[in-house]
């Protein structure tokens, strides 16, 4: 059975042990930041940072403000747009539930950048050999029997992680429970055909920055026909990135055999 996250908006304090638990598992660096207005920081995603905590005051039904405290990463979709959209199969949909990532067939060509409805994935600009970067579901800790570490690391129980079909039913089990608490609605059960990554919130999850224009079909079907409508220009820099990868990586090739033979001599 496939895992999965519920993200109960209405129990997060904003205490960030998460955001802080996902840089430390997966060894990212620090990035300098400043006061935003919105009191979030850092205020967005980025190529260091796959977990953030968004912070979103919305008045509630009575009309009195509320803070909101919204995680925020890759939604590891059912059928990823990203998967589909890869022409070297560097991004992979895994059993499991984690869209994973091979950063040694990736050859920058950031299709996957374009396809992904939530626009979640980042590129390593500042970096000499720049990669793309995003959450990992933690699939090194699945793989080992353990659960992510933003999960593991939240003392309300705002997220939760297990199977999708019973998150699912828990989810609607609170819903059901405590209609006043929540909105009637589960975000990620159906937006884009399904993802791994599942929300429940006290207010409309327009108003914590979620896109509520997501499709509920997959995204698949639509990728190469959104990606034929690059210009041309665009898709000759990838031809170009590409065959510049081929040609770095038959170098690498032909190098390691060359060093392999002089040591065998």
């Amino acid at each position: 059975m496939a895992k999965a996250l519920l993200i109960d908006v209405t129990r997060c304090t904003g205490c960030r042990g998460c955001q802080v638990a996902c840089k430390q598992w997966n060894e990212l660096p620090g990035e300098k930041t400043s006061v935003s207005t919105s009191w979030t920081n850092p205020k967005e995603l980025s190529a260091y940072t796959w977990t953030h905590v968004d912070f979103r005051e919305v008045p509630n039904r009575a009309g009195h403000p509320t803070w909101n405290f919204v995680h925020k990463r890759c939604f590891h979709c059912l059928e990823p747009a990203c998967v589909s959209a890869c022409p070297v199969g560097a991004l992979q949909k895994t059993e499991e539930g984690p869209v994973t990532y091979d950063a040694a067939r990736c050859m920058g060509c950031r299709y996957c950048m374009v396809a992904c409805p939530f626009s979640i994935p980042k590129f390593t600009w500042d970096s000499a050999q720049p990669v793309i970067a995003k959450c990992t579901f933690c699939a090194d800790r699945l793989a080992d029997g353990q659960e992510p570490a933003c999960a593991k690391t939240c003392l309300t129980n705002a997220i939760q992680f297990g199977e999708r079909d019973e998150l699912i039913a828990e989810a609607q089990g609170r819903i059901q429970a405590t209609p006043g608490r929540y909105v009637n609605y589960i975000y990620g059960k159906d937006e884009a055909g399904g993802t791994s990554v599942m929300y429940l919130a006290g207010v409309p999850f327009d108003r914590l920055g979620f896109k509520t224009d997501i499709s509920l079909e997959p995204y698949p079907e639509r990728t190469w026909e959104a990606l034929s409508k690059i210009p041309w220009e665009v898709l000759g820099v990838a031809a170009v990135m590409s065959g510049t990868w081929w040609i770095i990586q038959r170098r690498e090739k032909n190098g390691a055999n060359s060093i392999s033979k002089k040591a065998k001599r």
